[in-house]
């Protein structure tokens, strides 16, 4: 770990787009306190900036990915960036949730915003969310529940896992292999989600 860690963001980006996993771990570990600091600085909540937190590198994984990074700016304003977008969002949805939702129950669709777009979008993203619904169905019954709980019904990792009763690691952990093995069965399947 010593010789990635005196690696640049840059190399260290490169390398894990490349496939070396243990990348993005020295990435993580070197900029956590700056990112997570500035989520808690937008938040004020612990619980939720973690969430946030997540999501940004969620974010940044599925980014260097698709190989959409763009190399001229550096790693940890970019990251950065990311996570206020994310905070920012955060905040509207739920604004939006609150003037627009007078009880706790509401259809997914209305969840994902899909009232707002054209006919024609809205079919696509009807199929679209039956595609991933079905994909979800795939994965083991731990890992379904960790992203039903988290997108469809917003909850925050510390939620889930005082509702599973399992520490936050372990519900963060379920996440990721969730989403890690939802992209391998749509890559095999070569399934396309517009």
């Amino acid at each position: 770990m010593n010789l990635l860690q005196s690696k640049s963001d840059a190399q260290l980006v490169s390398e894990y787009i490349k496939g070396n996993e243990s990348c993005l771990a020295v990435l993580i570990e070197r900029h956590q306190q700056k990112i997570f600091g500035f989520i808690l600085s937008k938040t004020g909540d612990r619980d939720l900036a973690n969430d946030l937190f997540q999501d940004t590198f969620i974010k940044i994984i599925h980014t260097l990915k698709r190989g959409a990074y763009n190399e001229e700016g550096k790693f940890l304003p970019w990251a950065i960036r990311i996570s206020h977008n994310l905070t920012m969002d955060f905040y509207r949805d739920k604004k939006r949730k609150k003037t627009k939702y007078a009880t706790d129950t509401y259809d997914v669709l209305d969840f994902i915003g899909i009232e707002d777009v054209p006919v024609e979008s809205k079919i696509e993203q009807e199929e679209t969310l039956r595609k991933i619904i079905s994909l979800i169905a795939t994965l083991p019954e731990d890992q379904q529940q960790v992203l039903k709980m988290r997108i469809f019904m917003g909850m925050s990792f510390k939620e889930i896992a005082d509702q599973t009763e399992v520490s936050i690691n372990t519900s963060l952990g379920r996440m990721r292999y969730a989403l890690i093995n939802l992209r391998k069965v749509i890559e095999e399947k070569e399934i396309f989600i517009s």
